[in-house]
């Protein structure tokens, strides 16, 4: 069994120094195999806390409004859940939604395991569901999504039924209230939907998307 030297204790949900040698490690090591991890600069992070289900139907509702909105608009869209991108030496990120969009649509062949950036371009979008993660989320995670130079950066704040949105640009971001990627596409919307799924299932909140996305 692969074991991280015994200088390093894994606390979950934290960030720890670590050489990339012991990152990988820990990737390997079987009891972490239901984990998610993310490194930058020296340091790492384990996510092992259960998600449970306003973490997992909050992760639904976007899926499925991404897709519905790019199919009617006609935007080119190939989405990765829970896909690992990695820069080999300084980056590697397991972000719950990620969408090649437009020319990069088809940048990621079938058979491809771990997307290495050494070889392939970043994601168009990358998107945090953060039920317990969210003060992560808008800090070292935005930063490591900045230096991986994907073009926007969304954090669903589930709790407080909010979506951060950001555009990266220049190794920064800023925030967005509508995206870039997705022309015309407003945060509020997708907001709505998410207060929407509180009172009512995905199929009337899916239903009510499709008429909004058509108008």
């Amino acid at each position: 069994m692969n074991t991280l030297p015994t200088r390093i204790k894994i606390i979950s949900d934290t960030w720890i120094t670590a050489t990339w040698d012991e990152y990988i490690q820990a990737t390997e090591n079987p009891d972490y195999d239901k984990a998610k991890f993310y490194y930058n600069n020296g340091k790492l992070r384990i996510e092992m806390s259960p998600l449970g289900n306003d973490h997992a139907s909050d992760h639904s509702i976007i899926t499925y409004a991404l897709n519905l909105y790019a199919t009617v608009k006609e935007i080119n869209l190939n989405g990765k859940d829970n896909c690992t991108y990695r820069k080999t030496g300084y980056q590697d990120a397991q972000p719950d939604l990620s969408y090649y969009i437009g020319e990069k649509v088809d940048a990621i062949p079938y058979g491809t395991s771990i997307i290495k950036l050494d070889n392939f371009p970043p994601p168009t979008l990358v998107i945090e569901i953060a039920n317990t993660s969210l003060a992560d989320d808008k800090g070292e995670k935005r930063l490591l999504y900045e230096n991986l130079e994907v073009q926007e950066y969304w954090i669903v704040d589930v709790q407080d039924i909010e979506i951060i949105a950001f555009a990266v640009e220049n190794e920064g971001s800023r925030r967005i209230r509508s995206s870039q990627v997705l022309p015309k596409l407003k945060i509020s919307l997708l907001e709505e939907a998410l207060r929407r799924t509180r009172k009512t299932n995905h199929s009337k909140v899916g239903a009510w998307l499709l008429e909004q996305f058509q108008q």
